[in-house]
């Protein structure tokens, strides 16, 4: 795969994990476009199979080597790409696999096209370098294909806080921010290939700064493009939330959306200090609660683990409780998986699975309850939704604090904002008219 052999050879790609991979790919397959290669969905027959990987739990692992699998099986002879943090991790059981011809970690799969050149040769080619603190490639066309969907910009990279649990930061190191001009441009370039919402991503994303320019600067910043587009935080850790940004979701002029993904964990004081997490879970349910009564209306979302190793089942009641008695609208829920490289696998007292099993169930039906209350809060309320997807006679999208809505129409609402009245909740979304 030299040269001008690329033009009009097909490449399928697979992401797996967070937003963060996703802006990612999206920026890997406009490398891809410019080099010549046409982008079909994962699955389809290609030339080239590039596999995304994603380590946050062992699970996670085992889908990114059945990926690895299934291309292989699906396109036998073609040459599989492999990046992302199990490959930044992980790379000599990669190497092992079937139709592996090249292995990139995070701190060079964003130069994936540089690296083509290498796959007729023998043997994997294996490019893993631990990502450095001054290391932030984002290399972005200022032109490519038209953006009808929500779309990621990767603003942050990285974490400093090694909570016990997390082996994120192995896989994409120390943190470190995107210069504040490069990602304002690559914004300009978004919203002029049509881009009505952008959704900014990174590990620890209020981390974000560059010089004294941090999240709130930006956030700022973008709201000045023209056109404006809406503008979403996605997880963001409790102790990094700038405070004046409830401000801007507060403000209907504003192009920040009220919603906010806030990682708990735990609702017991002594599980989050075994996790290392930053706050208590008082300071937790304060900013929650705080949140919720300046910027109304607004969407809550965290993760929430459960099997931490010394759970008890009066951890877990803590946990439950705190949910309950939030205003948090919607419940993210982890079954803890161990990894022999961070500090918590050192722990004594694991749950049995089927205890973590039955956590786990409790909370996501406890999470259900919590976000079924909230939508019905929107009955007979008006919301502006950006519309992004058909499955029938009906376009789904999301509104600002990102309930799911439906609507029936045959007009053609692809990236279109619209303001519809919320008429009835039926099957688990809100139902509008316009």
């Amino acid at each position: 795969m030299n040269g001008c052999s690329h033009i009009g050879k097909r490449a399928a790609i697979q992401t797996l994990g967070c937003r963060l991979n996703q802006g990612e790919s999206r920026l890997i397959e406009d490398q891809l476009r410019n080099a010549g290669f046409v982008i079909v969905p994962f699955g389809a027959s290609a030339e080239l199979g590039i596999i995304h990987t994603c380590v946050v739990t062992r699970e996670a692992e085992a889908k990114s080597r059945k990926m690895i699998r299934r291309f292989a099986r699906q396109n036998p002879g073609s040459p599989i790409v492999v990046i992302g943090c199990y490959a930044q991790t992980d790379a000599s059981t990669i190497t092992a696999m079937a139709g592996v011809r090249l292995v990139l970690g995070n701190a060079a799969k964003m130069n994936l096209a540089e690296y083509l050149s290498v796959l007729g040769e023998e043997g994997p080619c294996v490019v893993s370098d631990t990502p450095g603190r001054n290391s932030f490639a984002v290399p972005f066309l200022e032109d490519g294909e038209p953006v009808t969907r929500r779309v990621n910009l990767k603003i942050q990279d990285g974490c400093d806080e090694m909570c016990s649990y997390c082996y994120i930061p192995f896989a994409r190191g120390r943190s470190r921010s995107r210069h504040f001009d490069d990602a304002i441009a690559e914004a300009a370039s978004l919203v002029r290939r049509g881009a009505k919402e952008i959704v900014l991503t990174g590990v620890n994303l209020g981390d974000y700064r560059d010089a004294d320019r941090g999240l709130t600067a930006l956030v700022d910043a973008l709201d000045n493009l023209e056109p404006k587009p809406r503008v979403r935080i996605s997880s963001i850790e409790l102790n990094t939330i700038p405070r004046d940004i409830l401000s801007r979701m507060a403000n209907p002029a504003h192009g920040l959306v009220p919603h906010l993904h806030v990682p708990l964990q735990s609702g017991s004081d002594a599980i989050l200090k075994a996790m290392g997490r930053p706050y208590t879970a008082a300071e937790y349910v304060d900013f929650v609660e705080h949140a919720a009564t300046h910027a109304p209306g607004i969407g809550l979302g965290a993760d929430v683990m459960v099997g931490f190793p010394g759970e008890t089942d009066a951890d877990f009641e803590a946990t439950c409780a705190l949910v309950r008695n939030s205003p948090l609208t919607y419940l993210h829920v982890f079954q803890y998986s161990e990894r022999k490289q961070v500090a918590a696998a050192r722990l004594g007292g694991k749950a049995p699975p089927e205890i973590m099993r039955a956590r786990s169930n409790a909370l996501q039906n406890l999470g259900k309850e919590k976000h079924r209350a909230f939508q019905e809060q929107w009955t007979g309320r008006d919301m502006e939704v950006l519309f992004e997807s058909r499955s029938g006679d009906y376009w789904k999208g999301h509104a600002g604090n990102y309930l799911e809505v439906i609507l029936r129409t045959s007009r053609n609402l692809e990236n279109t904002i619209l303001p519809v009245q919320i008429q009835c909740l039926r099957e688990g979304y809100l139902v509008g008219k316009y």
